[in-house]
């Protein structure tokens, strides 16, 4: 039988992907647009490439509780990827799924560390904080749900973790090195991402659960990043090292949304946030293990194709 899946937060960089996913996968696929998204001629594109996908389009938002009951009425799983500025918002999806009493599975937003065991900094503490109470809030409404844990998305690969800089293709001449590039990260491409949590919605052993996507090829430091690159072009980088004190006065002076992300390198690949403790079955699962069957893509991988 498929399952029917309402993706909320559809035109954001994480919520497209979603929802591409989920009708390749074969699921019976929903998303929630604001109708004034429509006047907008890129998000207008997208919408239309989500029907010629086979995707059911249904209008409302967060704040309109009736349109948000009734999409969700619609569906057995509920997906939301919606963005840092709504993050609170989704006590609107809480309320909604009470009270359509329908929904067999709730992923809110996280796609990124774990907000309940994190050693980040400000700015970047606030959004896990805000992560964290809308977990309290799943649990204390007695919503079943799956935290997906993913790391960081693939664009850390091709910055060789200077995420702040967004390259689409790693350096050739240097590269910056954040304390002293061992600290490990996790990485792994938003497609595999995908596969792995559309393998999760309506599995019974990631119910209630986290699900870490920490395949052990994707745990890597910085200078392993480097290294690999390193040897894929036959040379090697000139390396600035950056100590943590330098990077947590940049952050500090640098203005948002950026300081967000530099508070994400200091959080990622100088504090080893990813790595930091061990998953306990009592509380979360492992996907690759879970699911050995998808085939996923290796960071080595992932760099081949800017060689």
């Amino acid at each position: 039988m498929t399952t029917k899946i309402l993706v909320i937060g559809v035109t954001g960089y994480i919520g497209k992907i979603i929802v591409e996913g989920s009708a390749k996968y074969g699921h019976a696929t929903f998303a929630l647009v604001r109708e004034s998204s429509l006047s907008d001629p890129v998000k207008a594109k997208l919408v239309q490439s989500f029907k010629d996908l086979g995707v059911t389009i249904l209008y409302g938002s967060l704040n309109q509780r009736e349109s948000l009951v009734k999409a969700i009425k619609h569906v057995d799983v509920v997906i939301s990827a919606v963005g840092r500025p709504q993050i609170l918002d989704q006590i609107n999806i809480i309320d909604a799924i009470k009270e359509s009493g329908n929904v067999k599975r709730f992923l809110p937003s996280e796609f990124a560390n774990d907000a309940d065991r994190t050693v980040a900094i400000e700015p970047t503490l606030s959004e896990f904080i805000m992560k964290a109470q809308i977990r309290r809030a799943i649990e204390a409404a007695d919503i079943p749900y799956t935290y997906v844990v993913t790391g960081c998305f693939g664009f850390f690969v091709p910055s060789l973790g200077q995420c702040h800089l967004r390259l689409k293709s790693p350096p050739r001449d240097k590269v910056s090195i954040y304390d002293n590039g061992n600290g490990k990260a996790i990485i792994n491409s938003e497609e595999d991402i995908v596969a792995y949590t559309m393998k999760a919605v309506d599995d019974p052993r990631t119910l209630n659960k986290i699900l870490y996507i920490h395949p052990p090829k994707n745990i890597v430091s910085q200078n392993d990043m480097v290294a690999l690159w390193e040897g894929k072009i036959g040379k090697t980088l000139e390396k600035t090292y950056v100590s943590e004190d330098e990077l947590l006065k940049s952050i500090q002076e640098t203005q948002p949304p950026m300081d967000f992300v530099m508070g994400l390198i200091h959080t990622v690949l100088v504090k080893s946030d990813l790595t930091s403790f061990t998953i306990d079955p009592s509380f979360g699962v492992e996907a690759s293990e879970l699911y050995p069957e998808v085939e996923y893509t290796s960071v080595d991988e992932f760099l081949d194709q800017f060689v």
